[in-house]
């Protein structure tokens, strides 16, 4: 039975820290594996997620050692990996199987990529199209999992231009590049989170970063050695913003979440919540491998409602969840457009989110590419209700929270998908006051 439920809290303290960004986490994976030498990554997050992606490059002759709170990775070079006759189970990460699908553009040689249920139902089209222009073998069907991979020793640049906002696809076809006889182009029309290109440039990949109006221009040649750097990585800001904003529901509560990362391209969120009328205060600020990193204090308030077009959901993608169930919260109406992308995430979150707010009551309508919620501070949940997160642990996390301001119980089918992310959810959040039970 994996059924969790949370309800009424009286209140949210203390200082706490959150795993380390799991986005950065997997890329200094791949990234060092892909270096000459030794890697030592301090902070590293061992979600499920992690661990999953650790397997199969050892399963690709990469040696890894898991330490504590960190790893080390001793780099076999671009194109250095080594085949293996067993398939690369992915899990649930859309994150590794696409930046996995680039690094083994490289490897002359088959792999077969697999998931689970949700991961297999991802379509990864907009991926295949360019990896298949850079000369790869790709064959699937329907554009999803299982899909069959043969690169070959020397990729061909490409120019992308980039109409869906996505981090994930922009750095799959980065190192994808990386053994490319040329420059490859990135036409990016709506920024994304740049974590990738902060790490290339650091272990000494040829990259160059150019602004035209919105636009940027990320140009790479590929071809030269990586030297592995030691990494440090700080608190993952989803992970931050999932218990900042529990308390921000919850009456006479305040949290300082300390060392979390604050690169610009992820804390849109946060700047968002100060438009919600929101409590919150980013201090101690310092720069840890090439990263902004700061203590951020989240304090109880009174919500207002916000309305997010493209460029702001393109820019907090993992937050709609948390941020539709805050403004299920707030006075006034909340709305976000442009989250075609969300409808590709570990379920189509459009959905879930729409299932998920009317199962608890809330006003809330549905368009293709956004929802539209009434919010009503005093959210009256009359019985005890169940959500359907479709195994997916932003879903998960979104309406335990929502719980937390509920009389009563908010029950959700699958709480073990919340290891995919932030394997310590349950314990940090218990740990500072959070009423949450498993269901028996």
């Amino acid at each position: 039975m994996n059924q969790f439920y949370s309800k009424h809290s009286n209140s949210l303290n203390g200082v706490v820290e959150v795993p380390g960004d799991k986005s950065i986490s997997q890329r200094i994976l791949i990234l060092g594996s892909l270096a000459i030498g030794t890697t030592k990554i301090k902070g590293i997050s061992y979600s499920e997620d992690a661990n999953n992606l650790i397997k199969n490059l050892k399963l690709l002759g990469v040696k890894i050692i898991k330490q504590k709170t960190s790893a080390i990775v001793r780099g076999v070079g671009i194109g250095g990996l080594s085949p293996t006759t067993k398939k690369l189970y992915m899990g649930n990460s859309g994150t590794a199987t696409r930046l996995m699908l680039g690094a083994l553009c490289n490897q002359d040689f088959e792999v077969k990529f697999v998931g689970d249920k949700s991961l297999s139902n991802r379509n990864m089209y907009e991926l295949i199209k360019p990896l298949r222009q850079m000369g790869v073998k790709i064959n699937c069907k329907n554009n999803k999992l299982p899909i069959t991979i043969k690169g070959f020793n020397e990729t061909i640049p490409i120019i992308y231009d980039q109409k869906i906002p996505s981090a994930q696809i922009k750095s799959a076809i980065l190192i994808a590049s990386l053994n490319s006889p040329g420059l490859t182009t990135i036409i990016e029309n709506t920024p994304t989170r740049n974590h990738t290109e902060i790490l290339l440039r650091k272990i000494g990949a040829k990259i160059q970063i150019k602004r035209f109006k919105k636009k940027k221009i990320i140009k790479i040649t590929g071809q030269k050695e990586l030297k592995a750097k030691n990494i440090s990585i700080a608190g993952d800001p989803s992970a931050a913003s999932i218990i900042g904003s529990a308390v921000l529901i919850t009456p006479e509560s305040e949290i300082k979440i300390m060392k979390v990362n604050i690169n610009k391209t992820r804390t849109t969120f946060f700047n968002i919540l100060k438009k919600m009328n929101a409590k919150i205060n980013i201090s101690n600020k310092k720069r840890i491998s090439n990263e902004q990193v700061g203590d951020i204090t989240f304090k109880s308030s009174n919500l207002k409602g916000v309305h997010l077009g493209k460029e702001t959901v393109a820019n907090m993608i993992d937050e709609i969840p948390i941020f539709s169930v805050l403004a299920a919260f707030a006075k006034g109406n909340s709305s976000f457009s442009g989250g075609n992308e969300l409808r590709n995430k570990e379920s189509d979150r459009i959905k879930s989110l729409y299932e998920g707010l009317t199962t608890c009551k809330i006003k809330v309508k549905k368009k293709n590419d956004g929802l539209q919620i009434t919010g009503n501070k005093k959210v009256n949940i009359t019985r005890d209700v169940k959500i359907k997160t479709y195994c997916d642990h932003r879903i998960a996390m979104a309406f335990l929270v929502m719980g937390l301001a509920s009389k009563k119980k908010i029950i959700i089918d699958n709480v073990n998908c919340i290891k995919t992310s932030f394997p310590n959810f349950v314990t940090i959040m218990k740990d500072i006051g959070a009423n949450f039970s498993k269901k028996n």
